[in-house]
C-alpha cells in the first residue's frame, strides 16, 4: 500500500487545487453600480500566471467560462483618489496609469490629457432619471 502513495497523491493534488479554486476569498462589491462577484485573488500577479504582472492591485475571478485554470478576470479595484471599491465597467470607472473612479476623474477632468477628457465627456454619471440607451462599447 506504500508503493501507492505517489500515485495516490498525484490524484489528490489537482482535486485539491480544483477545491481551492472554487473557495473565493471574498465577495467583490462596487461601490458605483452594485455589482458583486466572489473574488479568488487580490494582488498584482495573478496565480498560475507566468509572467503576468497588473499595474494595479486588482480583484480578480478565474475565468468562468473556461477550463483553462490560467485564464482569469479582473473585477476592479479601488480608486487612487478616494479609495472607493469600483468595478472595471466604463460606467464606473477609468484606468489612466492608476485607476479613478467616475466621480474623481470627473473632478479632476482638467489633469487628464484632452484624448481622456474627451472619453470621460462620453461617460457621464448615471443620473436618476429615466433609464438611459445601453451603451455600444465593449
Amino acid at each position: 500500500m506504500v508503493t501507492n502513495f505517489p500515485k495516490v497523491m498525484k490524484d489528490i493534488e489537482p482535486q485539491m487545487a480544483c477545491e481551492a479554486e472554487h473557495h473565493p476569498l471574498g465577495v467583490f462589491e462596487c461601490q458605483l453600480c452594485a455589482l458583486t462577484a466572489p473574488y479568488s485573488y487580490m494582488g498584482q500577479k495573478p496565480p498560475n500566471t507566468q509572467s503576468v504582472v497588473l499595474l494595479e492591485e486588482s480583484y480578480i475571478m478565474k475565468d468562468p467560462f473556461t477550463w483553462d485554470k490560467d485564464r482569469f478576470l479582473i473585477l476592479g479595484s479601488r480608486c487612487s483618489v478616494c479609495s472607493r471599491l469600483v468595478c472595471v465597467g466604463p460606467e464606473c470607472s477609468l484606468f489612466y496609469s492608476k485607476r479613478f473612479c467616475l466621480p474623481c476623474a470627473q473632478d479632476h477632468m482638467e489633469a487628464f490629457p484632452q484624448e481622456i477628457r474627451q472619453d470621460l465627456e462620453k461617460r457621464k454619471l448615471p443620473s436618476k432619471g429615466p433609464a438611459s440607451r445601453p451603451s455600444s462599447r465593449t
